[in-house]
């Protein structure tokens, strides 16, 4: 499941057509770290292709987690204070939608409903990874693994749509 539906499920479209306009591609070569423990980072990420390795910022020796396209980083920082408790390198070339956490802040200042709908997109996004990491630590419900609230499969829906226009924008580019 590519998590990015929970946030982008949740914006409407002069939302998305908005990150689309202060956003832009990043590429990340093989190697090269895109977020760095205990260091402070000024931007959202969205995955748009490739595969990254999360990695605990001190040894670098254990992998704890792989993510590829339809993935978000830079989620918690942005919530809070705090930097980054791990280090995310690519494993291959990636290509990664970048948004400015200043940017973001600003539309939030002005647009009271893209706040509200932002927040809870990012509620919705932490929620399935907070389940999925319960699952792989061996406390959750197997059976539940991609269950989605029907509350929330219409928003989905359309985020899925979200993040193909999102990538076609910047095929073309």
């Amino acid at each position: 499941m590519k998590r990015v539906l929970f946030l982008l499920g949740h914006l409407n479209d002069r939302d998305i057509e908005w990150m689309i306009n202060n956003g832009h591609k990043e590429t990340v070569k093989t190697g090269e770290m895109l977020i760095t423990r205990g260091e402070a980072i000024d931007n959202l990420f969205i995955v748009l292709s490739g595969h990254l390795s999360i990695r605990d910022g001190i040894t670098n020796i254990h992998e704890i987690a792989s993510i590829g396209a339809g993935e978000v980083l830079g989620e918690m920082s942005f919530l809070e204070a705090r930097p980054p408790s791990v280090s995310v390198t690519a494993s291959e070339d990636c290509e990664v939608f970048v948004v400015s956490k200043k940017h973001i802040e600003d539309r939030m200042k002005k647009d009271l409903q893209f706040r509200s709908n932002f927040y809870f997109g990012l509620a919705l996004f932490l929620s399935n990874r907070l389940r999925k990491t319960t699952d792989q630590l061996g406390f959750g419900a197997p059976e539940e693994t991609d269950l989605i609230d029907t509350n929330i499969l219409d928003g989905v829906a359309r985020a899925g749509a979200r993040f193909s226009e999102i990538l076609k924008k910047f095929s073309e580019v």
